[in-house]
């Protein structure tokens, strides 16, 4: 029987990828954890899974010919593993899942450390690892649903003391650095670690979300069915961030905000929902007008954003 799956979706991220899968077998090693790996490979054009093949052979690797977002990778790899069937028996599937982002490196016993959290609480169904960018600096890893303040900070001027603490959504420095799990209302993508039973109760990733929110959403199921959530300061990921998305940097932008939008419609109320579209569409009209007069950009790329953001105003007065 296996203990844990692991999850990694790629996208044109090759070298970062096996580096991922490097650090994740190593920490495995003396884990003591029974262990399977899928990677699901969203139509790299840089050779990333037949890079894996070569290195990791022992990998689940499937290459799909089209760009499954990052929601959708991760339901391939859920479907093959036996979730969504309802012919599968629990007992068949494994302990618990672990959704790993490919830019990441895992440290020393934190896997082992995620999955003994999520096991030592029967109310507990999700877990997140205490991350840090790739110089060694903090990097938050949990977060409180997205509100209107959030997005006051989003497009107007903020202190900085507001902007790192709950008004923004952030949780105390001082939570990551106990040796405590923490209760939080999701943790952040790149590491999440969910009890079989968990994703049998509430469902895999709403696909709706081609790219960004989608952990928010599922976070915001598992509470909704009863679920804790929980970030594990003592498991340590370091994270590189957005190596994949910064690819396509106003794509980027674009699916965001769609996605945000399409988060804000389906959990505000209707007063909420209201305000939050007029504060998207007058703080995009703003950025539109900064990125337009952008000196620090060349003339293509300050066109590119000012339509990028005068595109996503018009979403939010739909």
């Amino acid at each position: 029987m296996v203990d844990l799956a692991v999850v990694i979706v790629t996208w044109n991220i090759r070298d970062l990828a096996l580096q991922a899968l490097q650090s994740l077998y190593k920490d495995l090693e003396n884990s003591g954890l029974a262990t399977a790996i899928y990677v699901v490979d969203s139509a790299s054009t840089d050779g990333t899974p037949e890079a894996i093949a070569q290195s990791f052979p022992q990998v689940n690797l499937t290459a799909s010919k089209e760009n499954l977002g990052f929601g959708g990778g991760n339901n391939t790899a859920l479907r093959q593993i036996g979730f969504g069937d309802s012919d599968t028996s629990l007992v068949d599937l494994p302990r618990a899942v672990y959704l790993l982002n490919p830019d990441t490196i895992v440290q020393s016993g934190s896997t082992r450390r995620l999955f003994d959290s999520l096991m030592a609480d029967e109310q507990t169904g999700l877990v997140g690892a205490n991350l840090s960018y790739g110089d060694g600096s903090f990097q938050h890893g949990a977060f409180h649903f997205p509100g209107l303040r959030q997005l006051w900070v989003e497009f107007f001027p903020t202190p900085g003391r507001l902007i790192e603490g709950a008004f923004n959504g952030r949780y105390s420095q001082a939570c990551y650095d106990s040796t405590e799990p923490f209760n939080v209302d999701f943790t952040l993508g790149a590491t999440m670690m969910l009890k079989r039973e968990v994703i049998q109760q509430t469902g895999m990733f709403d696909e709706d979300y081609f790219m960004y929110c989608e952990e928010i959403d599922w976070a915001w199921r598992i509470h909704r069915t009863g679920w804790g959530v929980k970030c594990v300061p003592d498991a340590h990921v370091v994270h590189l961030a957005g190596q994949s998305t910064s690819q396509v940097h106003t794509k980027s932008i674009k699916h965001l905000w769609k996605s945000r939008l399409q988060l804000f419609t389906k959990y505000y109320p209707a007063w909420k929902l209201m305000i939050a579209k007029r504060m998207i569409s007058f703080g995009m009209a703003r950025k539109a007008r900064l990125a337009s007069t952008d000196k620090t950009l060349n003339s293509r790329d300050r066109k590119a954003l000012a339509v990028t953001y005068l595109q996503i105003r018009r979403m939010a007065l739909e």
